[in-house]
This record gives structure tokens, C-alpha cells and sequence, in this order.
């Protein structure tokens, strides 16, 4: 099945040169949506990748119109791979899965590394700041959200020692996750054996 994709950003926009360049391509069933491309949660994007069964081949007018951002695009041909789903953009002449294509793969390895090498510069940067604002006195941290007043793990770490109750009964009662809990016993025996 030749299915397309069609997307425009809002109602002042027109679908119909996209829908007109898919139906020449062969389209069968073509899904249309006036929504920002800002991330891959779009009704009509999500319905398409739900009726989407090996073999079958997406087509888009062009690569900005399935997504805005190469992590997504990646994201996005990574789970139409793994359905054995085939993807194709009419104005990227490159992005052709349909055929074995090197250079297609080539280039969708340097977006790769690229976008992974971008995360790290993110990372990067935001270490960097942190370590100034510790040197500027200026920052806090994230806020604890389980100090010692708070009933909820007080109660659970209480329950916790009585022996009493599993871990899993624990946290059903208290509403307090096993990783909070095992984080805030460690936390606290830490302070512990600091103050002895």
C-alpha cells in the first residue's frame, strides 16, 4: 500500500499542491493535518503510523512536512524500519528508502551523528552554566521534593524499618515511588553516619 502525508502548519495554508504531487506519485490513501510540525504528536501522523504494516511505503512532499527536527525525522524512520515500513520524499531526492539506496543511508548516519553530537554540546553547555551559577552563588539546585517533613516518606521509611510490609505494599500506601523511597533511605543513612 502507497500511503501519503500531507501537513501544513495552519488554516491559512493550502494542502492541495501536496496532495496533488502524492496522488501523481500513486498515493492510495493520502492523511492530511493543518498542525505545527513542532514534535511527532499529530493525530493525523499517529493514525498513519498505526495502519502502517511491512512493506508498505510512505510518501511526503517533502521532509519538513513529517518533521521539523532531525531527531524526530530519525526517530521516525528508525520505528518505519523496524516495521519494515519504506519512507520517500518527493523534494529530498536523496531520502529515497524505497530502493537500496547507500547514499540515503549515508546521510542519515551524519544527521544521526550530528544530532547525537548536538545533544552533547546541549549537555555540555548546560554543565558549564551550572558551574558558574555554583561559582556565582546562584544556584539552588533542583528543589528536594521529599525534605524531612514530608509525611508521605516520613511514613514509608517508618514502614519501611518496622519490617512490616513489602516495599511494593509501601509505596501502594504511601503513594511514594520505590525509587524515591530507596533514594531517600541511602540519603538519609548518608546523613546518618556524616553526623556519628
Amino acid at each position: 500500500m502507497i500511503y501519503g502525508y500531507a501537513r501544513v502548519s495552519n488554516k491559512d495554508q493550502n494542502l492541495a499542491r501536496q496532495i496533488e504531487a502524492l496522488k501523481n506519485e500513486g498515493c492510495e490513501n493520502i492523511f492530511k493535518e493543518m498542525v505545527s510540525g513542532a514534535n511527532l504528536n499529530r493525530p493525523a501522523l499517529q493514525n498513519l503510523l498505526e495502519e502502517l504494516n511491512a512493506g508498505d511505503i510512505v510518501i511526503v512532499h517533502s521532509l519538513d512536512r513529517i518533521s521539523r527536527s532531525t531527531v524526530d525525522l530519525l526517530n521516525l524512520v528508525e520505528m518505519m524500519k523496524k516495521k519494515g515500513v519504506f519512507m520517500k520524499s518527493l523534494q529530498d531526492a536523496w531520502f529515497d528508502m524505497t530502493d537500496d539506496n547507500p547514499f540515503s543511508d549515508f546521510l542519515l548516519t551524519i544527521m544521526s551523528g550530528l544530532s547525537e553530537y548536538e545533544r552533547k554540546m546541549i549537555k555540555s553547555r548546560q554543565r558549564e552554566g551550572i558551574i558558574q551559577a555554583k561559582k556565582e552563588g546562584k544556584y539552588k539546585g533542583r528543589i528536594r521534593k521529599y525534605t524531612e517533613n514530608h509525611v508521605g516518606m516520613n511514613h514509608a521509611i517508618e514502614l519501611y524499618h518496622s519490617g512490616a510490609k513489602t516495599v511494593k505494599e509501601i509505596c501502594d500506601i504511601t503513594k511514594v515511588s520505590k525509587s524515591a523511597l530507596y533514594r531517600e533511605l541511602k540519603r538519609r543513612e548518608g546523613d546518618i553516619l556524616v553526623k556519628s
